[in-house]
């Protein structure tokens, strides 16, 4: 950005695959950039993971709650930092900027939303928990300020023209790579890779498969008497985590640490002792959706059916649909949860 180089240009004498993140992320990546990789990576992986670790601790959870958590997003997060990808942090962002409207902090969720925004656009999707804050104005007010900065920040180190000119070609980078996703092997593992693959019509529009999938998770939001309800909430923040993933055209296979973080926070809130439904499902994603390209799953069934179908989705999907209904017909006063939590010692 320094040099002025068009960002979303090939650079093979650097590196052989192409950037799609914002130009706000050339500050948050230069600190580790500037170190020799075997020092910069390391220090790179463990902000990332400190980052996610702080924001689930920040959930009002109980301890072993927590800790649940932590295990079962344990192998999606190596998946992640293996390919040192920002998606942890993303991941992160969108549950601070839930917690931070929690806390009526709405100038500093309104920093997280937009940063997640201008660095890969997932950071949109902490908008879903506009309708719980209590300053929304604040909120509104504060996104386009926030907004503002975090346009006009890389024209400090750069130049304004090359600045709004690389914006520009962010956004047809950004169609050039959904475009690709749409018949790539490793991406779109999602709804709309799953219906195209098996169907083999990949000209097929994802509109209305995403307008079905958002008026799916917006049935809940009519129930305006439970906006005020922390599990209503939880189970919101765990919604928008895996739909980010299963209505994604850029999903693949380490991008499911998005999914996982939803899936876990869900069977965390479930009361107990779990319905064995909850334990099917929490199985079945755990098996095919974490684990599925890894040891503990028949190797050539994961190659032969499950990614080239994108059937990873499948689980998720199921969850999904499972709380939806849940934010619909169950109570979320569930005064059992209470319980719970004080006799937590006697484990799951």
């Amino acid at each position: 950005m320094i040099q002025q180089f068009p960002l979303y240009n090939p650079r093979p004498e650097f590196y052989k695959d192409l950037n799609h993140y914002g130009p706000l992320f050339s500050y948050i990546i230069a600190p580790f950039a500037l170190l020799p990789d075997y020092i910069g990576a390391p220090l790179w992986m463990l902000a990332l993971t400190s980052i996610l670790y702080f924001s689930i601790k920040d959930l009002n959870l109980k301890t072993w709650q927590h800790i649940v958590i932590f295990w079962l997003c344990l192998n999606s997060l190596i998946g992640s930092l293996t390919n040192v990808q920002f998606n942890i942090a993303s991941v992160a962002l969108i549950i601070y900027s839930y917690t931070l409207i929690r806390k009526e902090k709405d100038v500093w969720a309104a920093f997280v939303i937009m940063l997640g925004v201008f660095v890969k656009l997932y950071g949109i999707v902490g908008f879903a928990f506009f309708l719980f804050s209590k300053h929304k104005p604040k909120l509104i007010l504060w996104s386009f300020i926030w907004g503002a900065i975090f346009f006009a920040l890389p024209m400090l180190i750069s130049s304004p023209d090359f600045i709004i000119k690389q914006y520009v070609c962010w956004f047809h980078d950004l169609i050039a790579k959904n475009g690709i996703n749409n018949t790539s092997l490793m991406q779109n593992v999602s709804v709309f890779g799953m219906i195209k693959r098996v169907s083999g019509h990949y000209e097929w529009s994802n509109l209305p498969v995403l307008l079905g999938g958002l008026l799916i998770s917006a049935i809940p939001y009519v129930q305006f008497r439970k906006y005020k309800e922390e599990r209503f909430q939880l189970l919101t923040l765990a919604l928008v985590l895996i739909f980010t993933v299963i209505f994604s055209t850029g999903s693949e296979p380490n991008t499911y640490i998005f999914a996982i973080v939803g899936v876990a926070l869900w069977f965390v809130i479930q009361p107990r002792p779990f319905d064995k439904i909850v334990w099917i499902l929490l199985i079945l994603v755990m098996w095919i959706t974490s684990f599925g390209n890894s040891f503990l799953f028949p190797h050539s069934i994961y190659r032969t059916y499950i990614l080239p179908y994108a059937f990873q989705v499948i689980p998720c999907v199921l969850i999904w649909l499972r709380i939806v209904y849940e934010l619909i017909v169950t109570p979320t006063r569930i005064p059992s949860n209470e319980a719970i939590n004080s006799n937590s010692r006697t484990g799951l």
